[in-house]
């Protein structure tokens, strides 16, 4: 490619990212909150095993042990069902959050086994926040949800380069070599695959569909709501807004500081080479996207079930549901060809779809997916028993 041409290729990739950023992190209405409460005393971390819960206080979570490279940091903090713990891991580097909600009966039922759903969440967001635990996921009667941390801009891979200024970036290898099992071991989970789940939101969509991709033999259900799920050529915006993330494209719309963070900044600022490689079409510079585009893989998901939901941003191209519509029409005509079965849910511009919803790419939105998809995961781990 000339090198004109080659300019003027980062330079559209750079402002249709820019253009994005704005919605990078949408707030969550007030319904989706859940309060966490004060530390919940010290933590207890001897003897927890695959029983943990037993002897443990009513209103304290369960004790939990170390290991699988996880050490955890001070005490967790909320309640006996719905809590965070820190951990740190020489995989990624920094402190980070895991957020765990267990069903309401799982300290009185110590001979009780439960599937779970590992949640993902979107960019510039932490399980910290109690705004993720949403109502839907707390009301869960048979399942444990596990919310682990993946960055403000992890995207859930283990990132090309390590040398950057963020420093360590195996987000996926802290999820699936070292979470996952740390959780089974700390707590009374099925540990198959037919009992275990992965979803997330927006980048989490991506997440979880590139994990179930990853790692078929340890999920047996995936979720994508408003996700990234077209890393391809084809997506062109996608490319920008993950791209966007890295640089800090959008820094310049934070204006003087209020004391507050910004929420555009995602922490040090990186090469749009980071994570996959070169994101430009230039000679097959990046293969590395294109082997990672979900659409592209979703013969993997050929004995996984499948749901997508998304909006349509008001048919507006400045809502980033807009362009995520977009990506789950791709995944939906991929699985048609490939004639694998699927859920797909476009609620367009919200009517009907919950009181918070509005077609777009928030919070209020996402509450509803999950009111209709817990109750049909909850059965499909009931119908696997």
């Amino acid at each position: 490619m000339p090198p004109a041409r080659l300019r003027r290729a980062r330079a559209a990739l750079a402002a249709l990212a820019a253009c994005l950023l704005p919605l990078a992190a949408p707030a969550a209405p007030a319904s989706a909150t859940a309060a966490t409460g004060p530390a919940a005393g010290p933590a207890v971390r001897a003897g927890a095993g695959a029983g943990a819960g037993a002897g443990a206080q009513a209103d304290a979570p369960p004790p939990l042990t170390d290991g699988f490279g996880l050490t955890q940091v001070g005490a967790p903090t909320g309640s006996a069902t719905n809590f965070v713990i820190t951990v740190t891991t020489p995989q990624v580097a920094g402190p980070h959050t895991i957020r765990i909600l267990l069903p309401a009966d799982y300290a009185s039922r110590p001979d009780k086994r439960y599937p779970v759903l590992y949640f993902l969440h979107g960019a510039s967001d932490n399980p910290s926040d109690p705004a993720l635990a949403y109502p839907a996921l707390t009301a869960a009667q048979s399942m444990i949800t596990v919310i682990p941390d993946g960055g403000l801009r992890g995207w859930y891979a283990d990132w090309l380069d390590q040398g950057t200024a963020a420093g360590a970036q195996n987000w996926e290898t802290f999820h699936l070599t070292q979470v996952l099992p740390f959780v089974d071991a700390n707590l009374r989970t099925r540990t198959d695959r037919a009992h275990r789940a992965v979803g997330g939101l927006s980048m989490g969509g991506f997440g979880a569909l590139h994990y179930a991709q990853d790692r078929p033999d340890l999920f047996g259900q995936v979720l994508t709501m408003s996700g990234a799920n077209d890393l391809s050529t084809d997506e062109m915006i996608i490319r920008g807004a993950v791209v966007a993330t890295l640089v800090n494209a959008g820094t310049v719309l934070c204006g003087p500081s209020d004391g507050h963070p910004c929420g555009l900044d995602f922490g040090p600022t990186v090469s749009s080479d980071a994570i996959f490689g070169s994101p430009y079409p230039v000679f097959n510079a990046d293969w590395r996207w294109n082997a990672a585009d979900p659409v592209a893989r979703a013969a993997v998901l050929d004995h996984t079930g499948i749901a997508v939901y998304t909006g349509n941003g008001n048919n507006s191209p400045g809502d980033m549901e807009f362009w995520a519509e977009g990506t789950a029409k791709r995944l939906k005509q991929r699985l048609d060809a490939l004639g694998l079965p699927y859920r797909y849910t476009d609620y367009g511009d919200g009517t009907g779809w919950g009181a918070d919803c509005h077609g777009g790419h928030t919070a209020g939105c996402w509450a509803q997916d999950l009111v209709d998809y817990v109750p049909r995961l909850e059965a499909a781990f009931a119908a696997a028993s």
